[in-house]
């Protein structure tokens, strides 16, 4: 059984010591849980439960702590694959929802799996997500003040649980002072992706790893046959080219663990029960 989560870059509004210092801390926390939870349930059931813990930290732009928007309102994404099943599923750009990962997990018993806007909230409300403002005070004056974090903060995790079966998470509460309706990759295969072989959950600049397919090349590669540590590198090769801002973090199927950036400047804690690595 593995973990790896990630907490976004520290390139946000608030870059002091003493907030990277608590996200570090705070990541260390949620993955020694998340493990375990790991040991009894399933790696969906335990991505949706790790990246909730992640949702309802203030320190993170998901959930609650959510950027806000150029119309002063709070949009959220976050989505979810089984790699097993290879079923995906997500909420775009949706309002006052304590956890939208969660939303997203429901999703997947149903055929139409990806809602955003008003039709995810709707969906949201009549399965009994009540109203929840992730509003708090610091996203408010951030944007008073107009202070853009540059749109890279977005939380995740993958876990291979004790049957083999893969899964990855991640919620975005968007960069930030965009322009209403622009989506991020949080919500798709680029940003999230999973099988048999691989999980894969990315974090950074929207555009540029939806125009990279960052988390669907790391996976289709690793189950073409190339070993998951190439497969990263090579992945962020070709988003180089493009001068890329991303991160990621994936697991194979054999348990090891990957981890890249396209700047130092990005959290992710792994915790395999007994050891934790801490990269930043």
């Amino acid at each position: 059984m593995k973990i790896i989560i990630h907490g976004g870059f520290f390139s946000e509004s608030d870059q002091s010591h003493e907030v990277k210092v608590s996200k570090q801390n705070s990541l260390q926390a949620i993955a020694k849980k998340s493990f375990e939870f790991l040991k009894n349930h399933s790696a969906v059931e335990t991505v949706v439960y790790a990246v909730t813990l992640l949702e309802d930290d203030e320190l993170y732009n998901a959930g609650t702590g959510s950027q806000i928007q150029s119309d002063g309102k709070i949009r959220m994404s976050a989505s979810l694959m089984n790699g097993e099943t290879q079923k995906f599923s997500g909420v775009i750009n949706i309002e006052n929802v304590k956890n939208p990962i969660n939303i997203a997990q429901i999703l997947m018993k149903e055929d139409d799996r990806v809602l955003g806007g008003n039709g995810a909230k709707k969906y949201a409300s009549e399965n009994g997500f009540t109203e929840f403002s992730t509003e708090i005070p610091q996203r408010r004056k951030e944007y008073e003040e107009k202070l853009k974090n540059g749109g890279k903060g977005t939380v995740g995790c993958v876990a291979l649980d004790s049957n083999g079966k893969l899964a990855a998470a991640t919620s975005t509460g968007g960069k930030g002072f965009e322009i209403v309706g622009r989506i991020s990759d949080s919500a798709t295969v680029a940003g999230n992706y999973a099988n048999e072989y691989c999980a894969v959950s990315c974090t950074g600049v929207g555009e540029d790893i939806v125009s990279n397919a960052t988390a669907a090349k790391i996976v289709v590669r690793v189950t073409d046959g190339l070993p998951l540590k190439e497969a990263v590198e090579r992945t962020f090769k070709e988003l180089k080219e493009i001068n890329g801002f991303a991160g990621a973090i994936a697991i194979d199927k054999h348990g090891n663990i990957a981890h890249q950036d396209s700047h130092p400047t990005m959290v992710f804690t792994s915790f395999d029960g007994e050891n934790f690595d801490i990269f930043n």
